[in-house]
């Protein structure tokens, strides 16, 4: 991710592969940044146009249209086991697979593999909670990867809106030619 204007939130999303209109996590991310260096964004904006952003409570929050988000192979399996006994994706798909933990709760367990993107593994998709908040159209708590969690729920308008907590590791700035 390229935070090319602070001030407009104006930004780039870049994986190895590829550049994306729409990320959650880095959008996630860079609205928790922005705060704590004490700008206090309410909208920022990737290519995909302006994505609201808050806090609430301690998630820092985004709200899109998920019909704007990279699209991937969602694949619903029968249960968190056969989530975690994937071991990897295929060649030349961007795949989603998913089961209820706790369909009662909304709990979902979730593992992303976009080959498509240049990534082997994901370990927080915000993308793909976007789309499966869509399809799913209620709250729900994502476990993604090791230690990821990602909140889910509908937003107005046909938006679905995902928070989280962000921890802050490292820094690095780059002068571009």
């Amino acid at each position: 991710m390229f935070l090319e204007e602070a001030a407009t939130g104006r930004l780039r999303i870049h994986t190895p592969g590829v550049e994306l209109p729409l990320a959650g996590h880095p959008l996630v991310g860079t609205s928790w940044l922005l705060r704590r260096r004490g700008a206090a964004p309410t909208v920022l904006n990737p290519p995909a146009g302006p994505i609201p952003t808050w806090t609430e409570d301690d998630l820092t929050w985004i709200r899109a249209d998920p019909e704007r988000a990279p699209v991937f192979d969602t694949r619903h399996l029968p249960d968190p086991e056969a989530v975690d006994a994937l071991e990897g994706g295929e060649p030349g798909v961007d795949l989603h697979v998913w089961a209820w933990e706790d369909e009662a709760a909304g709990k979902v367990r979730v593992r992303v593999f976009p080959d498509e993107m240049g990534i082997v593994e994901d370990e927080a998709t915000g993308a793909a909670a976007l789309r499966l908040g869509a399809l799913l159209g209620r709250p729900l708590i994502i476990h993604q990867g090791v230690g990821s969690r990602i909140d889910v729920r509908p937003g107005p308008d046909g938006t679905v809106e995902i928070g989280g907590r962000v921890a802050h590791v490292e820094t690095r700035e780059y002068t571009l030619p």
